[in-house]
């Protein structure tokens, strides 16, 4: 079986993440890994980052989640499998937002 060049992945972040730098952290270690997507901030307190990249740094970025920054407390991370190719435009950088 063929590995894909490229994967995409939704993951929704719960525990104490918001006001603790949870996606500026994200972003710069999705921007280290070379990963794209987003990071944002959900109503009701947790944060959904979807990164597309390479597996294996996508991988990363999905175990990096459980760590977060020092002041956070993650409890849960949820991973949808998505699409790669629905995620192509405009997947370049990271956001945060």
């Amino acid at each position: 079986m063929e590995t894909p060049t490229r994967v995409a992945r939704r993951a929704r972040v719960r525990g104490r993440v918001q006001g603790v730098w949870y996606r500026a952290s994200t972003a710069q270690q999705a921007q280290s890994l070379g990963v794209h997507g987003h990071a944002r901030n959900l109503d009701d307190g947790s944060v959904e980052v979807l990164a597309v990249g390479e597996p294996r740094a996508v991988d990363a970025l999905m175990r990096w989640l459980w760590e977060g920054p020092p002041l956070a407390r993650v409890t849960d991370v949820d991973v949808e499998v998505l699409d790669p190719a629905s995620h192509e435009s405009g997947a370049e950088g990271f956001r945060t937002g």
